[in-house]
């Protein structure tokens, strides 16, 4: 099993809708996230002391490619059109890695 957590900028004025859109996840999307091997799926939201908001997701991927996995989310349609709702009210990190939307975080420490 992977680990991961990913972290992500929103904008201010995004906030009530962005909960608003995950208080409501279409259901192939749900399905679409649990054929691409992922479990245990949390988005998190908080406003840090630099007065910006911000979200931190974490998932854990149990399947054998992950890399393709991913490739079959994104190329699923009703996905692609939930992240066109979704993606608009996301603000990437300025140092996010080349080819990344969610900035992916290091894991330094795990307890189970």
């Amino acid at each position: 099993m992977k680990r991961c957590g990913w972290v992500i900028g929103l904008h201010p004025e995004k906030v009530e809708e962005y909960k608003r859109l995950h208080a409501a996840v279409w259901p192939g999307v749900l399905r679409m996230i649990k054929a691409c091997n992922i479990q245990n799926y949390s988005i998190y939201l908080s406003r840090l002391p630099d007065g910006n908001h911000y979200l931190f997701s974490y998932f854990e991927y149990v399947g054998e490619d992950f890399a393709g996995d991913m490739a079959k989310m994104a190329a699923d349609a009703e996905t692609q059109r939930w992240w066109a709702l979704c993606k608009p009210c996301q603000r990437p990190l300025d140092n996010r890695k080349p080819g990344e939307w969610w900035a992916e975080m290091e894991e330094v420490f795990h307890q189970d």
